[in-house]
């Protein structure tokens, strides 16, 4: 147990699996009292710590938003949760971009436009949002609705980052390449599905990694758990970019 978040509050959304549930975690361990919230509370019952408080939040409903956000009074806050649709531009739907323009980019307004004002009167607040590699830092094929959406997420946290740089409240996203979680293993068994083959789906995903291998969602925790600390004091406005040399090629 380290003490580098010891006496902060921290709401996480997508927190039952992957990465939200491996930062709630690494939050928890490191002092923080966490929140953790999902709309899956099957598999959120199951995260189990002293320092851990889990309650149902649908990023989707405002009314939802506003009260785990009054329940958990955060000073730091992880939107975490989001969904990635695979096609180009020729196969997207207008309902598909509306859905994952809604969850990927509209929940976390919801969620800052909320946690603000009480981190605004105290002072001090750190805001983690999720982004990802494939949107504004590289071209990803396939991905047009998701790209689209994590590119919005890099200018709202960019916005929010610079009109309240002046008030103690510090707005960074997170980029990742590929990452080992459930949501991972849905993509590659997506492409599987279209080449006949899981295997060689894997090998592709693996494959744009320069490192020859993908990230585990406790590597990526451990970069949100720098960004909740006071240790990022200097740090807001920006996408930081945790892929495995894919997008530095």
């Amino acid at each position: 147990m380290g003490n580098r978040l010891s006496g902060k509050r921290a709401l996480v959304t997508a927190a039952a699996q992957g990465i939200g549930r491996a930062s709630a975690l690494a939050m928890a361990r490191e002092g923080a009292q966490v929140f953790a919230t999902d709309v899956n509370m099957d598999a959120l019952a199951t995260l189990e710590d002293a320092n851990i408080d889990v309650f149902e939040l649908n990023a989707m409903d405002a009314q939802s938003v506003n009260a785990g956000v009054a329940r958990a009074n955060p000073d730091i806050l992880f939107n975490c949760a989001g969904f990635v649709h695979s096609g180009s531009i020729l196969d997207a739907e207008e309902d598909e971009f509306e859905f994952a323009m809604d969850l990927n980019v509209r929940s976390m307004m919801r969620t800052i436009k909320a946690a603000l004002p009480a981190m605004l009167e105290r002072g001090t607040g750190s805001i983690i949002n999720m982004s990802s590699a494939a949107g504004s830092v590289i071209g990803a094929p396939n991905r047009f609705i998701y790209g689209t959406s994590k590119a919005a997420v890099v200018g709202l946290t960019k916005s929010v980052a610079a009109d309240y740089v002046a008030q103690g409240i510090r707005c960074n996203c997170i980029c990742p390449g590929t990452v080992e979680s459930p949501s991972g293993h849905d993509r590659v068994t997506a492409l599987g599905e279209q080449l006949g083959s899981r295997d060689e789906a894997l090998a592709q995903f693996v494959a744009r990694q320069p490192m020859g291998r993908v990230a585990s969602a406790e590597e990526i925790a451990a970069l949100v758990v720098y960004l909740a600390s006071d240790e990022s004091a200097f740090t807001t406005g920006h996408p930081h970019v945790i892929d495995g040399g894919w997008s530095g090629q």
